[in-house]
């Protein structure tokens, strides 16, 4: 970690391993390393759990609640999809609802069978997607983000959604399972209408950065389009070039509105507000650097590969909750954040789970756009800040 200024304000790269001495952990109970994959875990697995999915001819996942929260989740399909594998129990595979097209994109969800399922049905999403699509299930598995604690095994902390997901499922299916850090499935990609025509009018040529500013809580979590703008005026002056920078916004009216402003000295803008989340996967991997809220489209932009497999950096921004809970655990998904989400990240805390009241009237304003560039340029140019 080290510190952009001002004081309190630091950044954390996405390939930190913490170890778990430095933050409040829960024991996983065994050390995963030395278990072989498929083997029993020392530990009584959940009987009725087991069975029940033993039993299972199809697999619904469902989620209807929050963008952010459903792609931090999928890693806890991944867990019961791996433990259906190991235990050679066939089942078709579904996704429903909203997010059943960025579900597909994972890989996770293979083409159903023509013929009809037998066996029980089993139904793993969240709440809102549970008890949309679960009333005729055998068994529902509710992946709420304020569930799994912070585990530790190995020497090291698992604090990332993704990781407090797949471990928690392991650990109550009784087997190790065969995923290792980072957990979180990535998101394909391909040929996009909307990114092709960005790039027929010249958005995607030269410096092309994507900043996130829709977010659920404007008075908390929005550093506001003018310091994004600002962040990047930094960023091409130092770099002596033009900048591309392209707004994702939210639109509570519903529909894609795409707003050009007008040219600064260093940077053109695009306003893209209301950008539906699978024309964002298909643009992130064509911006050279992404900067958003701590938001579901941040999680989704960085769980974007390209069609060569690689990814822009990510950074996110967090001034409240946990840096490292909050994010997909990838390792070019960074976080800037304040001391108080660095407290809530060594104490595995949430301000609203735990109720616990800011110290300080400081938000998104603690991240002053000229020391946020330094950051940012320094991973533009390989560097490790």
């Amino acid at each position: 970690m080290t510190a952009v200024a001002p004081a309190g304000i630091r950044f954390h790269h996405g390939s930190l391993v913490i170890p778990a001495g430095a933050v409040h952990t829960t024991p996983l109970g065994y050390d995963r390393d030395s278990v072989p994959i498929g083997a029993p875990l020392p530990l009584a697995a959940s009987a009725e759990l087991v069975h029940r999915l033993s039993g299972c001819g199809e697999v619904v996942v469902a989620f209807d609640g929050k963008l952010g929260d459903t792609l931090l989740a999928l890693s806890g399909v991944r867990a019961v999809l791996d433990w259906l594998r190991l235990r050679s129990v066939r089942v078709t595979v579904r996704a429903v609802g909203p997010y059943a097209g960025l579900i597909a994109r994972t890989g996770l969800i293979r083409q159903p069978q023509a013929t009809t399922p037998s066996g029980w049905r089993a139904v793993i999403g969240d709440r809102p997607g549970i008890e949309a699509h679960g009333s005729e299930a055998a068994v529902s598995l509710v992946l709420d983000p304020a569930a799994p604690p912070c585990w530790s095994t190995d020497g090291r902390a698992h604090p990332d959604l993704p990781a407090r997901h797949y471990l928690a499922l392991e650990r109550r299916l009784g087997i190790r399972l065969p995923d290792t850090a980072p957990f979180a499935p990535t998101l394909a990609t391909g040929p996009n209408k909307l990114v092709e025509e960005l790039r027929s009018v010249g958005w995607l040529g030269g410096l092309t950065i994507a900043a996130i500013t829709a977010t659920s809580w404007p008075e908390r979590k929005d550093y506001t389009a003018q310091r994004y703008i600002t962040l990047a005026e930094h960023i091409a002056e130092a770099q002596q070039t033009q900048a591309r920078l392209l707004l994702i916004g939210g639109n509570p009216d519903g529909g894609l509105r795409i707003t050009a402003e007008a040219p600064r000295r260093h940077v053109q803008v695009l306003r893209l507000d209301g950008m539906p989340a699978d024309h964002l996967a298909d643009l992130s991997p064509h911006c050279h650097l992404i900067v958003g809220n701590d938001t579901g489209l941040t999680h989704l932009a960085a769980m974007a590969r390209g069609r060569d497999g690689t990814s822009p950096p990510v950074i996110g921004l967090y001034a409240r909750h946990s840096h490292s809970k909050w994010r997909t655990g990838l390792p070019h998904h960074h976080a800037v954040a304040t001391d108080l989400s660095d407290r809530m990240h060594q104490g595995d805390l949430c301000p609203v789970r735990d109720a616990i009241a800011p110290d300080t009237d400081v938000h998104m304003d603690a991240f002053p756009p000229a020391a946020l560039a330094q950051v940012c340029l320094e991973l533009l140019n390989g560097v490790r800040p």
